[in-house]
């Protein structure tokens, strides 16, 4: 059986002779402040699966945090790459023109579920550049200098990203901050306060909101709101629909831009190509998307789309960059593109999502611990509670996530929590995995809650 087709299989001790000694080397070469997750040493990986040096073979949940969305090692991807180093690695965009550059611009600019009837598209490295760019671009169209982002919200580890992130371990001791950047309270519904729902919810995160324009920037000083369709590191938190709709009608009555940060959310993962395809079908399509992780296959590489009335106004030489839109990077992502809607991906996060939402439910029912269920497509998280303190406290329980995350590795399931309070266990696995394989881990994941909690 190919690794492709594998199950989970734990030969040895975790972690073995060989992966333990390159962990060694780690720990002498590299900052201790770059974490590592689990003591796991990559030899080869392919689909949803990974093999260490000692033969160990782990199904992969995590997906480089939401980057392998097609799936390791790829055939296509691995001729697209091989084709075009061939030809040359790099072009750089101010300087010359890389025609795949242009090629992937113009297929993103087809799909992509933003305002306007003509899109234009630029190229970044990672998420946080994409997110830095978008705001840049809503600096410079409107002219205003202030950002609302929200409470639980994770854009990046660069200087403004790290200030719209809202989660503080992520930038600790690395102030002075940029200014212009203000928080609202993004809509968690597991947790709204005195028990509100449905529309009563939504007027309270609504008013929220409106709150910040009262308190911190006004309306005329505001340039864009920022959020994410599915919050990821806030605890895979998604945004109500009706909230995206209110909030679109505010920014469409304030003259105030209003970005999709699908970063994590973006090709496929949502059982649509964006989650923002959601959006354009009920009339309420943000004005610019940023997008990265998956878009490449694992190649570094992501990106901006916007209408042409907002790119064009943009003040030249303010965007760009030397690595931007590299060669290679466009070359892996053309195939993803291709690969994703020859196969549609969409539809496989979508039975994903079936599967898994319906294990989920039944553990809701059966643990106590669980306390939430949640997701969109294929990007789906279960928070888990302090049982004894009852459901209605809703407490925390991080320790026991650590303990299932844990468990799970040494049976050979990566999982990794997520959320505020670190009590979410998240769920990002390849979408090409297969129905054993999903299975299989499924089948980890319960024996672990059973055993720990």
């Amino acid at each position: 059986m190919s690794l492709r087709e594998a199950l989970p299989k734990i030969q040895t001790e975790l972690p073995g002779p060989k992966a333990k000694a390159v962990l060694d080397r780690r720990a002498q070469i590299m900052p201790p402040a770059i974490k590592s997750i689990y003591p796991l040493v990559m030899e080869r990986a392919e689909g949803a699966m990974i093999e260490d040096p000692d033969g160990n073979v782990f199904l992969d949940w995590v997906g480089g945090v939401g980057v392998m969305n097609v799936g390791y090692t790829q055939p296509e991807l691995v001729e697209a790459v091989r084709e075009q180093a061939g030809k040359y690695f790099h072009s750089m965009m101010n300087i010359t023109t890389n025609p795949l550059y242009i090629e992937y611009a113009e297929q993103i600019a087809a799909v992509a579920p933003v305002q306007g009837e003509k899109v234009k598209v630029m190229f970044a490295n990672s998420g946080a550049e994409a997110d830095e760019n978008a705001v840049k671009i809503a600096r410079s169209v409107t002219g205003r200098p202030n950002i609302i982002v929200f409470s639980g919200a994770f854009h990046g580890r660069t200087a403004l990203t790290m200030t719209m992130t809202a989660k503080k371990a992520y930038s600790l001791g690395m102030g002075p901050f940029p200014d212009g950047i203000y928080r609202a309270e993004f809509p968690y519904l597991y947790r709204a306060p005195g028990g509100l729902e449905g529309d009563g919810a939504i007027k309270y995160y609504v008013n929220k909101l409106e709150e910040v324009f009262e308190n911190a920037t006004p309306p005329q000083y505001t340039a864009a709101i920022v959020f994410e369709p599915v919050q990821g590191e806030g605890g895979f938190v998604p945004a109500p629909l009706e909230w995206v709709k209110a909030v679109r009608a505010l920014c469409d009555k304030h003259g105030i831009l209003l970005v999709a940060d699908e970063v994590q959310t973006g090709f496929s993962r949502s059982g649509r190509l964006f989650a923002s395809d959601y959006y354009k079908e009920g009339g309420f399509a943000p004005d610019i998307l940023t997008f990265a992780k998956s878009v490449a296959g694992g190649l570094p590489l992501s990106g901006v789309a916007a209408s042409a009335e907002v790119m064009d106004k943009v003040t030249p030489g303010t965007i760009g960059g030397t690595y931007n839109g590299n060669a290679l990077a466009c070359a892996s992502a053309l195939a993803v593109l291709k690969k994703m809607q020859d196969e549609d991906y969409p539809a496989k996060a979508r039975k994903i999502a079936d599967t898994c939402m319906a294990r989920f439910a039944s553990w809701k029912e059966k643990y106590p611990v669980i306390g939430d269920v949640r997701g969109l497509g294929a990007m789906m998280g279960v928070e888990f509670i302090k049982a004894e303190d009852g459901a209605e406290a809703k407490t925390p329980d991080a320790a026991l996530v650590g303990k299932i995350v844990a468990s799970a590795w040494e049976k050979g399931l990566i999982i990794e929590s997520a959320g505020t309070y670190g009590n979410v266990i998240r769920f990002l696995c390849p979408l090409c995995v297969t129905d054993a394989q999903l299975a299989a881990g499924l089948d980890i994941y319960e024996a672990c809650i059973e055993e720990k909690s």
